[in-house]
């Protein structure tokens, strides 16, 4: 968190206005970034609402708190240093970050960008460019893993099938069809505009036809909520879509793209994605899933130690009375106090008293030798 606040002076551990009053209180430094009481205080507020909205209380709730909330510091420092390595990484986010927000803009139905800056600073509690900063550090941090951590893991074959046999029931599938959607919506428009929703979406339909990518045309002018996903769609078994989509599309193959379908808030246009057959699954099916689950196990020790590395080639000081619980073990990251740094005097007289000697630049011991019987000084 940056404080913008006149005359900042830092010292001690604490930001303080020209006048001297307590700010805010440091209780981290991580290059050249800091923590603050009130950024661990936010967190443990995001972290109880989370519990809370997960339908945990009571008892429950102190205990779940009490195992999480020791990891709020270790949880910021991860950050900053993801953030901080995404940035040396020249990684950016910032097209991500802007459909983001638009679709999230696009959900509240707020058009007007002052209205819906509000909008986020009352459900947040923040103000609307630290709610897009906060959105824009949680990017980088999942680009920088998936980039320094998660890109050089892999799987050997022969792991593959080992975990695939010794789990072949978690491979019996159910019938089920995946399908991609893209929604152009007639909310709130006349009879032209209407007419202008269905003549785009069977321009749509043509293109998709004519080989164009589904999924980004989906990404590009969908209206439904899952254009961000490129139109990805649940999986449906026998049963769970309405009957009228359901007989379009049940029957048909893989890559099969319906007709504009009318619907009450637009007009609706379906991908078969693929068509699960009920039985076995093939390895060659469910590759990928078994990948994940070899990995998964594998991931938080992975990213712990990419973290553990950047911690030790931070400069990092942390106040007495805070712990980091993902410090890398060895390291000196006690805080400073800038005030208790007192330089070493001497007075003229012992600087006259003591024999005055030339160095010669040849006999001053280079770093990591030896040297024996030698004068490395003449009066």
């Amino acid at each position: 968190m940056k404080l913008f606040v006149p005359f900042l002076l830092l010292g001690a551990g604490y930001v303080f206005a020209a006048d001297l009053a307590v700010v805010e209180e440091i209780v981290a430094k991580c290059n050249g970034d800091i923590i603050t009481r009130g950024d661990l205080e936010r967190s443990r507020r995001e972290l109880i609402e989370g519990l809370r909205e997960a339908q945990i209380s009571g008892p429950n709730l102190e205990t779940e708190l009490a195992s999480r909330e020791k990891n709020l510091l270790r949880d910021r420092i991860d950050q900053l240093l993801l953030v901080q390595k995404a940035k040396d990484l020249n990684i950016s986010v910032d097209s991500d970050l802007t459909k983001w927000m638009a679709q999230i803009q696009s959900e509240s139905k707020i058009p007007d960008p002052e209205k819906f800056q509000q909008l986020i600073k009352e459900q947040s509690g923040m103000s609307y460019e630290d709610f897009k900063q906060e959105r824009k550090n949680v990017l980088l941090t999942q680009r920088t893993i998936r980039q320094e951590v998660t890109d050089h893991m892999s799987v050997k074959h022969e792991e593959l099938e080992k975990y695939y046999n010794e789990h072949k029931s978690e491979f019996v599938r159910q019938e089920q069809i995946f399908l991609r959607e893209i929604l152009i919506s007639t909310e709130g428009k006349d009879a032209a505009g209407v007419a202008a929703a269905e003549k785009k979406a069977k321009d749509l339909v043509a293109r998709a036809r004519k080989g164009e990518r589904f999924a980004e045309m989906a990404r590009d002018n969908s209206d439904a909520v899952t254009h961000n996903d490129m139109g990805q769609l649940p999986p449906f078994k026998k049963g769970e879509l309405s009957k009228n989509l359901e007989d379009l599309v049940w029957n048909q193959p893989k890559g099969y793209i319906t007709d504009p379908i009318k619907s009450g808030n637009g007009f609706l246009i379906l991908r078969v994605e693929d068509h699960q057959k009920a039985g076995q699954a093939e390895l060659s099916e469910v590759e990928n899933e078994v990948t994940e689950k070899i990995l998964a196990p594998r991931m938080d020790a992975a990213v712990r130690e990419y973290l553990t590395k950047l911690r030790r080639e931070a400069f990092l000081e942390i106040k007495a009375d805070y712990i980091d619980a993902g410090a890398a073990p060895g390291q000196d990251t006690a805080w400073v106090d800038p005030a208790q740094l007192k330089p070493e005097t001497v007075s003229k007289k012992e600087v006259a008293s003591k024999p005055k000697r030339k160095k010669l630049l040849w006999a001053v011991p280079i770093p990591g030798t030896q040297t024996s019987n030698t004068s490395s000084s003449s009066q």
